[in-house]
Parts: C-alpha cells; sequence; structure tokens
C-alpha cells in the first residue's frame, strides 16, 4: 500500500449533465472563457468553470472521465 502516487478516479458527471456535449465558451468583451457542459435546449453551460489555460481544459476532461 503506497500513500504517494495514488491514482484520482474520475468525478462522476453532475445530475442533470448526464449526456450532455462539453463545450468552451468565449467572452466577447473580455476574452475570458469557460468551459461546461453545455444543454442545447436552454443554450446555457451547466456546471461551468474559468479557464485560463490548455491545461485547464484537459484538466476538466480528465476530472469527469471525458476525452477531448
Amino acid at each position: 500500500m503506497s500513500l504517494f502516487g495514488k491514482k484520482k478516479n474520475a468525478v462522476s458527471v453532475p445530475k442533470g449533465c448526464e449526456g450532455l456535449d462539453i463545450r468552451v465558451e468565449s467572452s466577447v468583451c473580455t476574452g475570458e472563457k469557460v468551459i461546461g457542459f453545455y444543454d442545447p435546449k436552454t443554450k446555457k453551460l451547466l456546471c461551468s468553470e474559468l479557464v485560463r489555460t490548455d491545461e485547464d481544459i484537459k484538466a476538466f476532461y480528465k476530472k469527469y472521465g471525458k476525452s477531448e
């Protein structure tokens, strides 16, 4: 049994976001980017998070066990 180097399991997709696509959106005014689960019915991002680098995008996909 090792204390270090344990691989974290992916977090389950939040309730209400199952089956939705992941999308990155950018603000026209500030250029700020957010990533989240896109709901085409409401045209909104659910469970969104601020993105500053490409590593943040990769981390979001990895967090939920999805592939880009």
